[in-house]
């Protein structure tokens, strides 16, 4: 191939997002070497919006960086910034930092308005949320600017399509409330320099350029919003790249296409055409982990090395390099992109390693020796932070940017990424395929995603299998009716529909690129909406294990807790009683495990429920079983609504075994499998267990699982063995299983402390949910230590306990959510 490329005039290399900047240079080194070469890339869930939208604001493409935890008020316009994404990790927890010091006597000082048309983490996080069309925010955007004395004109409502699309007059589009733009611009006003105005995604570049401007109109510029120069190298430019790769390829100039992972057959735009395109490509060599949809289409497939095996760098949403270190060794013999590129052009075999390293070799002040192993040991590069840049926004161009997209009583279509499988890359994934979904609770299944009100002027209910079209190009999904979600609109999670994905992803759910089109490639401004008559089982878990009836997800306003420190404490449902019991009291003379899980910090983002999957080898059971409510997470997260069915508050609640005192699973257990240890945890000694499910019947809380099949593979290969944690006991089946607060890790921390002499510190253990939690929700320690975080929280006003007056005295104890609406919203939807 090499010989045959000549100057690389029909050479074409794809890949995904790059953010490296040693593999930047090995691309580079590539085309150097072949100068009629062309690098595209091509991500389905892009940031080119965030980027057009920076050059319409500024005259040119920038990152924009915020800092979250120095804004007093946000305002969301279709934005999740707590979801996967650039420094979503880092936005969320700043966000929650001034909600978790509440708990500990600190001021609550920020405020969240969310405008969306989905519902998301952020919305359900708000504490002002309006439900509006994703084609409205824009509207929303100009007249909020109006109001805070920014010059752009206002978007007059077009006209509804042809017949070819379904129009709802029955499900109006929603209107925008006067008191919405003048209250929460009279908030940002009297909040100048500590505010926050961001932008979706997946929202038009208009809406960015707008959103740029009113953060610089309010002084926020250079305090809580920052630029910087992009950290990706095809900034702006994915659908752009996309297009001009396949018009190459349909004009016949391309005779090699490499593909470095990605899979555009699968994910590319419908109306590109790529899976026909292929077929015109002379040799299509395809570098990737899975034998996909791109690699069963190409000539030539060569395994890549996992990530978790290679060498590497990468940047962060805000600049920071760091060093990419191998987590094992090789398994297989698979080539890493830095050997596949270093191949091509010429070089001798090198490994990642030594080629990452000669990058920075040349790249690198000072003593690189130094350098290197400072690097690794501290897991950045220091000082690779992007400088701030000035920008200033040009209001011209900003008050004759065009409308993004039209607004109509057409049946609005959005195409957002699944919060568990994302873009698709991860559906042959058993764990996430089985995680109930944030909002509907489904698993295994994508659907199209409506209003009650939509639903009701459409005349569908659940599992109603429909056919969602635009032009040409058609998905069939089922219909999950979603409190919240903006009427007149419908949502198609991305990711399902995978041919080649492998045993367990195959055929789950319906291609919503099957729909979408470079032309359509956010949202849809009209579709058409035909029922197929047919009906589809869907597996959602909203109603398994219910407590419902009770006062359990407590919350209350910011006003209401000033009044009344001790609310959450005086909403118990039942009459308490002194504690009694018929069981002698049990004495503990030394470590006493407990948690706290502060509902106010929780965003109900499923972290925690994978973690303690992943950390206590708990099984997949499938979609059948999950139907019948025999799923067996640990940990689920209980989701409830308030208020108005169509824009309603969001509670998220974390429930695993709460580690009863009188824990009523354990007088019943016939074989004492159940057992009170002597630091206060409910124990397990699965190899006693004979299914009576006692234990199960029980508990309130529902939280204890049993195997009814055998679902661990004890016979399973040396490689799938590595899977499993070996400090946690594979159960088999007919054994009854529950969260145990990871008594491995506190098993470890108390021979390591043995070994030193010493006691366990506070902080030393951390559970699993608790570590990963990227709010800090969940805090695990010793509650005979008053001076433990976990003690200090437990005696905040807003700590109470979950059906405390079944005195069954919990360890696990929750913080009442605390929210801060403007009263100028209240009761405005």
């Amino acid at each position: 191939i090499k010989s045959a490329l000549g100057d690389g005039k029909g050479l074409r290399l794809l890949t995904r997002t790059i953010t490296s900047p040693s593999l930047t240079a090995r691309i580079n080194a590539v085309l150097a070497k072949f100068p009629g070469a062309k690098w595209h890339q091509y991500d389905p869930i892009n940031r080119d919006n965030v980027f057009v939208g920076a050059k319409l604001a500024f005259g040119e493409m920038v990152a924009p960086v915020y800092s979250f935890d120095k804004a007093k008020v946000v305002l969301s316009l279709d934005a999740d910034f707590f979801a996967p994404g650039p420094g979503n990790l880092r936005y969320a927890r700043d966000f929650m930092a001034s909600r978790n010091e509440l708990a500990l006597g600190g001021e609550m000082t920020n405020r969240l308005y969310v405008v969306e048309s989905t519902p998301t983490f952020a919305g359900g996080s708000a504490d002002n949320r309006l439900s509006l069309k994703a084609g409205q925010i824009e509207e929303y955007a100009r007249a909020l600017a109006k109001a805070l004395g920014i010059d752009v004109p206002q978007v007059a409502p077009a006209a509804a399509p042809s017949d070819a699309v379904t129009t709802l007059p029955d499900a109006k589009t929603p209107t925008i409330p006067e008191a919405w733009i003048s209250a929460v611009a009279k908030d940002l006003k009297a909040n100048r320099g500590a505010s926050i105005v961001v932008a979706g995604e997946h929202q038009p570049p208009v809406v960015h350029a707008l959103a740029y401007a009113i953060n610089d109109a309010l002084g926020n510029i250079g305090k809580t919003v920052q630029f910087i120069d992009p950290v990706e190298t095809n900034a702006g430019n994915h659908l752009a790249s996309i297009t001009e790769l396949a018009a190459d390829m349909a004009a016949g100039a391309v005779d090699v296409l490499l593909v470095l992972e990605g899979n555009p057959v699968f994910d590319a735009p419908a109306d590109l055409g790529f899976k026909t395109l292929m077929a015109k490509v002379k040799t299509r060599i395809y570098h990737g982990l899975y034998n996909n949809e791109t690699a069963k289409l190409s000539d030539w497939m060569i395994p890549a090395r996992h990530y978790l095996e290679s060498w590497g760098d990468a940047r962060a949403f805000d600049g920071t390099v760091t060093l990419i270190q191998p987590l094992i060794a090789p398994l297989f013999d698979g080539k890493s992109a830095y050997e596949m590129l270093d191949t091509l052009i010429g070089n001798d075999a090198r490994s990642d390693h030594d080629i990452v390293k000669e990058y920075w070799q040349a790249n690198a002040d000072g003593d690189f020796n130094t350098f290197w192993r400072t690097s690794l040991h501290d897991g950045v590069v220091a000082g690779t932070a992007a400088e701030p840049k000035s920008v200033s926004v040009k209001q011209s161009a900003v008050a004759k940017a065009k409308p993004g997209a039209a607004v109509n009583a057409a049946l609005e279509v959005n195409f957002r990424p699944d919060p568990s499988v994302w873009d698709g890359e991860w559906a042959n994934n058993g764990w996430l395929q089985e995680l109930p979904r944030p909002f509907s609770k489904l698993t295994w299944d994508n659907a199209a995603l409506m209003s009650p009100a939509t639903a009701e002027a459409l005349q569908v209910e659940n599992g109603d299998l429909v056919f969602v079209k635009k032009g040409e190009f058609s998905v069939e999904v089922p219909v999950w009716i979603l409190p919240g979600h903006a009427a007149g609109s419908v949502t198609v999670h991305l990711g399902y529909g995978r041919t080649d994905a492998g045993s367990v992803g195959n055929g789950v759910g319906g291609n919503g690129y099957a729909l979408r089109s470079s032309k359509d490639f956010w949202t849809i401004a009209g579709a058409r909406l035909t029922l197929s008559g047919k009906k589809q089982k869907m597996a959602s878990v909203q109603d398994h294990w219910s407590m419902e009836g009770r006062n359990l997800a407590r919350a209350g306003t910011l006003e209401e807790f000033i009044a009344n420190p001790t609310f959450a404490q005086e909403m118990e449902s039942g009459e308490l009683h002194a504690p009694i019991s018929m069981y002698p009291p049990v004495e503990y003379d030394g470590n006493k495990w407990g948690m706290t899980i502060n509902l106010g910090a929780c965003i109900g983002c499923n972290a925690c429920t994978i973690a303690c999957q992943a950390e206590n080898n708990i099984p997949v059971v499938g979609k059948d079983q999950v139907e019948i409510g025999r799923e067996m997470h640990w940990i689920r997260i209980d989701r409830y609504y308030e208020g108005d069915i169509d824009n309603p508050q969001v509670h998220h609640q974390p429930l695993a075994c709460q580690q009863c005192e009188n824990a009523p699973c354990e007088p019943v257990c016939p074989v004492e499998v159940t057992l009170h240890s002597k630091e206060g945890l409910n124990d397990m000694v699965y190899n006693r267990c004979i299914g009576t499910r006692y234990c199960a019947n029980n508990c309130p809380y529902k939280v204890r699982r049993f195997n009814f099949f055998q679902y661990s593979d004890f016979d399973q290969s040396p490689l799938l063995n590595m899977l499993e944690n070996p400090d946690v006991t594979v159960r088999s089946r007919g054994i009854m299983e529950k969260c145990s607060y990871c008594t491995q890790r506190i098993s470890d921390a108390r021979i390591t402390a043995k070994k030193e002499g010493r006691d366990v510190r506070d902080g030393e253990i951390v559970t699993a949910c608790q570590g990963t939690c990227p709010t800090q929700a969940i805090t695990f320690g010793d509650i005979s230590d008053p001076n433990s975080a976990v003690s200090k929280l437990k005696s905040s006003p807003l700590d109470y306990t979950l059906l405390e007056e079944l005195n069954v005295r919990p360890r696990t104890t929750y913080l009442a959510s605390v929210k801060n609406p403007n009263p100028e919203l209240e009761g405005v939807a």
